[in-house]
């Protein structure tokens, strides 16, 4: 079997990754356009119709016109902006988010790829929130840092000419960044989490922290019984795995330049205190990765076909 895949917003930074991984499959033939083209409304749009499936790799506002101008029955979308992700008639791209998540994926015709921030705060909470150890009204903080090229174009290029004059920078300092609600909607908790990321003077990775104050909590579970659940969540999932909390330092290299997640239940059991921690490649498992993971799952394929585990 093969499909047809057109990357509408191919030259960025996640089409390039994406890319990339399709590139020497058998399974799957790129529509490309030529510079000239792809500022063609008429061309584009063609593209958009003529394949079995597009990958959305444009701001917000285009991705919702690109879907506008979809008029084929059989094109179905992978969207990885925002503009869907907590949409009606969307299905959220996180494949391993519920049980029964991979399944939905594979019969959809829209799938809002996740964000690369929420991809480490789900993965973290959703399995502890469903097994009653975080109760689903509980306030929880993110602290996360990034690399740059989770900025796009200018942030690289601000960071790369030398123009950022800093090697790590907060942000977001009005609690409302645009992946808040998506956290929140699909952690299925009724309170926003605090959010405070941060980027770092490095191309690539990520660290996403979560700390629990597990002797306040109505069940006071201890470290073994977050990392037991989390195990048992990811169990049969080849992308996701579970690390020993003993480490004594976590880097943002780590998950770096792969499409795999990492989490980890650190802390202090005599305090009751836990640091949950996700590391990941911001433009793999946080972008590029996992749309090619969904166009895995909806065309049928191995799901992990052309990813580096």
């Amino acid at each position: 079997m093969n499909v047809n895949v057109f990357i509408d917003g191919g030259a960025g930074t996640t089409g390039l990754e994406i890319r990339d991984r399709l590139s020497g499959r058998d399974d799957v033939t790129l529509i490309t356009l030529d510079d000239a083209a792809r500022k063609n409304s008429k061309a584009r749009k063609q593209a958009l119709n003529d394949a079995d499936f597009v990958i959305l790799c444009l701001p917000d506002d285009a991705a919702r016109e690109a879907v506008a101008m979809i008029t084929s029955d059989k094109t179905r979308v992978i969207d990885a902006s925002t503009a869907h992700r907590v949409a009606d008639g969307w299905t959220y791209g996180f494949a391993e988010l519920e049980p029964s998540q991979q399944a939905a994926i594979a019969e959809a015709r829209f799938v809002s790829n996740p964000g690369c921030y929420p991809t480490g705060f789900l993965a973290l909470v959703r399995p502890l929130v469903r097994a009653g150890l975080i109760p689903h009204d509980w306030s929880l903080s993110v602290n996360a840092i990034s690399g740059y090229s989770g900025g796009g174009k200018a942030m690289i290029a601000e960071f790369e000419d030398g123009k950022a004059k800093t090697r790590a920078r907060l942000y977001a300092l009005g609690l409302a960044h645009k992946h808040v609600p998506e956290m929140q909607k699909h952690a299925r908790m009724a309170h926003p989490p605090i959010f405070a990321p941060s980027v770092a003077d490095t191309y690539r990775g990520m660290i996403v922290e979560v700390p629990v104050p597990l002797h306040v909590l109505p069940r006071k579970p201890t470290l073994a019984q977050l990392e037991a659940a989390l195990t048992d969540a990811y169990r049969d999932c080849a992308l996701i795995r579970i690390a020993p909390g003993d480490a004594q330092y976590v880097t943002i290299e780590d998950d770096a330049g792969s499409d795999r997640l990492t989490l980890r239940v650190c802390g202090n059991g005599e305090t009751g205190q836990a640091r949950l921690i996700a590391t990941l490649d911001n433009l793999g498992k946080g972008a590029a990765g996992a749309a090619v993971q969904n166009l895995n799952i909806m065309a049928g394929f191995d799901p992990v076909a052309g990813l580096t585990l």
